[in-house]
């Protein structure tokens, strides 16, 4: 197989989604001419968020994989080019940097953008994947807005869990926590916040089994917890059921070369997109836990344009 001639870029992007997409506008009207790489199901987790309420700009409701169509559409409009292959390896230690993709194509870039996400973690049962958008959630500040005086659970012990199911009490009637130990890791401060809250029911030593639902129209009615000290299964009356049992962020490419935290997220500058080495940086969920939000991977995704065009005109 005759191989490519290697392709190269003022500006490599790796990953797509909001960050992505956003840096590559800004790269491209800077004349920077990016290149965008992407996996085979580019946007990230907003292709699997229908109801989008929160991102400016639109007064009626939009479907996240349009929402995501639309910057892809704009990226590439403006001279983007666009190239469905997954990179397999990095080397940030030389110059120019070197990423080589799966398909063999060889990439050289003065400077990389890493808009890589991350993935919300799953219980991977078959019936919450089936109910995923229709009543099973990982993001509380997305979808709790649905879900105005009904009853909800949501899985986890950590900061993530705790702060959404007091999020939850501003829109559900009765929020019940549910974990698989006797005690939670979230800080002293969120827990004794979480008991003082009269809407929330703490489930402990319990895992989820089940999600019971309907087909038309498409809803949870119901989800199946087994008691890990006594086996017991019961089945308790929800509408919906949030997941916060954490993220992963797509960086096992980046070990040994870039600065992370021990959760595996990209640390940067503050006040800045650039990680550990000049001309890489990072935009969106590959490097924000706190905010998780599209409009905050977007800015995000600017920043790392402007950034990159300071540096490649300075260098």
């Amino acid at each position: 197989m005759s191989q490519n001639p290697t392709k190269h870029t003022k500006v490599l992007i790796i990953g797509s989604g909001p960050a992505g997409y956003t840096a590559a506008v800004y790269a491209a009207r800077a004349m920077l001419n990016p290149i965008l790489v992407h996996g085979s199901e580019p946007g990230g987790q907003l292709t699997t968020t229908t109801d989008v309420e929160n991102y400016p700009g639109f007064a009626e409701v939009i479907q996240g994989p349009w929402l995501m169509d639309q910057m892809k559409e704009q990226a590439r409009a403006v001279g983007t080019e666009m190239i469905e292959d997954h990179i397999s390896s990095v080397n940030l230690k030389s110059k120019p940097f070197e990423a080589v993709g799966d398909s063999g194509q060889k990439y050289t870039a003065d400077s990389v953008i890493i808009s890589t996400g991350a993935q919300a973690r799953w219980l991977n049962l078959k019936s919450e994947q089936e109910f995923r958008g229709f009543g099973v959630s990982a993001c509380a500040t997305c979808d709790g807005f649905f879900f105005k005086e009904k009853e909800v659970a949501v899985v986890g012990g950590g900061n993530a869990a705790v702060e959404e199911a007091i999020f939850l009490t501003k829109f559900a009637s009765k929020v019940k926590l549910i974990h698989r130990r006797d005690s939670l890791r979230a800080e002293k401060m969120l827990q004794k916040k979480l008991m003082e809250n009269k809407k929330i029911e703490i489930i402990w030593d319990s895992v989820i089994e089940d999600v019971i639902g309907e087909t038309k129209p498409k809803n949870v009615k119901s989800i199946k917890i087994k008691n890990l000290k006594t086996n017991k299964i019961e089945e308790i009356k929800v509408d919906g059921l949030f997941i916060a049992i954490g993220h992963d962020p797509a960086t096992s490419l980046f070990k040994e070369q870039l600065k992370m935290d021990k959760e595996g997220y990209l640390i940067t500058k503050p006040d800045s997109t650039e990680t550990n080495i000049p001309g890489v940086y990072a935009a969106g969920d590959v490097k924000d836990k706190t905010f998780r939000q599209a409009v905050t991977a977007a800015g995000m995704g600017c920043m790392a344009a402007l950034e990159a065009e300071k540096y490649i005109s300075s260098n």
